[in-house]
């Protein structure tokens, strides 16, 4: 398979993963880009900038639908994007190792709290 097939293949499996979960794209992302020839701190970055506008098109349904309450929104986003900037923030002083187990140890939080 090409790069190219399998780059839309995980655009579209990140797409469908937002949609359906209303997040998740970056589990798809991050395990096919890895195995690109990207740096593990760039193969990161490269994540969260894909998946930004992935995820902007998943909130514009969920809001066009209204399936949203911006009122009950509305705090989680301005934690989101303090925590955001202070992640970008750290993001050069944290290395790549420990950015790797960091990932693993939020999906397997998640993974769990979602079964639970």
């Amino acid at each position: 398979m090409n790069d190219k097939l399998r780059a839309r293949l995980a655009g579209g499996g990140a797409g469908l993963a937002n949609g359906l979960f209303g997040g998740g794209g970056g589990m798809v992302f991050i395990p096919v880009m890895s195995r690109s020839a990207l740096p593990r701190r760039k193969l990161y970055a490269t994540c969260v900038a894909v998946i930004f506008p992935v995820c902007a098109v998943s909130a514009a349904v969920y809001l066009w639908r209204a399936d949203v309450s911006l009122k009950t929104a509305l705090p989680y986003l301005l934690g989101g994007l303090a925590g955001g900037l202070v992640g970008g923030k750290l993001y050069g002083k944290v290395s790549p190792k420990w950015l790797k187990w960091i990932f693993a140890a939020f999906l397997l939080y998640g993974g769990v709290k979602y079964l639970l």
